[in-house]
């Protein structure tokens, strides 16, 4: 991977537009384009305030050779997102929203779920654990082969009654693929509605849901992830 293309990615798998990265950095956007585009190249102090930026090494900014290559470039590529999308809907589908048993918890007090499956690229894992009740917080995540690739934090709580776990459950049920992070837009059974509104992808990420039993809302919860590298 050239060093164009590379800062490109970083620059997207940290949640940065163009604009946003050069205010970062104090940099016109046309420098950080020229970068991307192969047009020049940053000077030590830009490789240090992107190495601080993002958290990584220099060397792995500017050398080539496949260990210093961003996991999931191009977040892997579009078939294999795909695979850990499907993979995700289904874990979804089968822990919490499916009413799936718990597993041991990892943590004291800790509520745990778990799925995992085997494909051709490897075993994929899905875990989501949560603490609390009325008020509570939690991760979801998914390895392949023991090393993480995604995660998301959430924190929600019970505003309201009458309360229904059931209705909830069956609006996360439905998590759509282009946004398989939480429910659909809008689900309604009865007189309980589910909102969900998201912005980003599967690589970054940001949400907020909240549930409405006729006029009244009785729930909410915000949440936010992506990718790991």
């Amino acid at each position: 991977m050239i060093l164009g293309e590379k800062l490109a990615l970083l620059r997207k798998q940290n949640g940065y537009s163009q604009e946003e990265l050069a205010e970062k950095l104090k940099l016109a956007r046309q420098t950080v384009s020229k970068w991307e585009n192969g047009l020049a190249v940053p000077e030590l102090d830009g490789l240090i305030a992107l190495s601080n930026l993002y958290h990584i090494p220099i060397d792995r900014i500017v050398k080539n050779d496949d260990d210093c290559n961003i996991p999931l470039t191009e977040a892997a590529d579009k078939s294999d997102r795909a695979e850990l999308i499907t993979f995700l809907q289904k874990a979804k589908q089968k822990t919490y929203a499916g009413h799936g048993a718990e597993t041991a918890p990892c943590r004291p007090a800790s509520h745990d779920l778990r799925y995992e499956e085997k494909t051709e690229a490897g075993v994929l894992l899905y875990i989501d654990t949560y603490l609390g009740g009325k008020n509570f917080s939690g991760e979801e995540a998914l390895w392949r082969d023991g090393v993480p690739l995604w995660s998301m934090n959430y924190y929600g709580r019970v505003t309201a009654e009458p309360f229904s776990g059931d209705f909830l459950k069956a609006a996360l049920y439905e998590v759509p693929a282009d946004k398989p992070f939480r429910g659909p837009d809008i689900f309604r059974q009865g007189d309980y509605t589910y909102h969900c509104q998201t912005s980003g992808d599967f690589e970054w990420f940001q949400g907020y849901e909240d549930i409405f039993y006729l006029d009244k809302k009785i729930y909410e919860l915000h949440f936010h992830g992506g990718v790991i590298v």
